[in-house]
């Protein structure tokens, strides 16, 4: 196995003979890396680096997105092209719940990877999280044909992305821990309250 470095701002890990003058990910001098010993089984390692649950947590978020834009792009502009947004939001709607599954079935491969549990209280709250979106999505693939994909379908879909951004907010908690690191002070700037305890 190659020899690792990592740098310690910002927690970005590479192969130490590829490190050039500045670190690829927040371009503070090399200096700042240090040697790094991968915790993670070669095997566990390999299944992380597919990257699957990024991956399909881009994909469902793509499309709670587009979901409330779509009803408030066909509300502003309704005679614009109208059979072609409304075939993408039903589309939308029908398949972002099955994404919200692979999404779900990942993250859960993900955390037992990672984290060899999934019953910490972060990864509980964000399995939690992820049924009520799943719940809400599946409500809305029902009443949205039923109301003419619009109304419930918008606030549904809403409810889906606040949702979806609380969870997000949570995963990011969770690679902060995964990547930990800290910021060298310039000289003459003031510490924070909690770099000072």
């Amino acid at each position: 196995m190659k020899e690792l470095v990592r740098c310690r701002p910002c927690g970005f890990v590479m192969e130490a003979d590829k490190l050039g003058d500045v670190c690829p990910a927040c371009g503070l001098p090399r200096k700042v890396f240090e040697p790094y010993r991968e915790r993670v089984s070669l095997n566990r390692l390999r299944l992380l680096n597919l990257d699957l649950h990024p991956i399909v947590i881009h994909l469902s978020q793509a499309f709670v997105i587009a979901i409330p834009l779509l009803i408030i792009f066909n509300f502003i502009l309704p005679d614009f092209q109208t059979v072609i947004i409304k075939s993408v939001i039903i589309f939308s709607v029908f398949v972002f719940p099955f994404t919200l599954i692979m999404a779900i079935f990942t993250g859960i491969v993900d955390g037992l990877t990672r984290f060899k549990t999934l019953k910490t209280p972060l990864l509980r709250v964000k399995i939690i999280f992820s049924i009520i979106i799943l719940l809400l999505a599946s409500l809305m693939m029902y009443v949205a044909p039923k109301e003419g994909y619009k109304l419930w379908t918008f606030i549904l879909s809403i409810l889906c992305l606040a949702a979806g951004v609380q969870l997000g907010l949570w995963g990011k908690k969770l690679i902060d821990v995964i990547l930990p690191g800290t910021y060298p002070m310039k000289k003459g700037s003031k510490k924070s309250p909690s770099q000072e305890e």
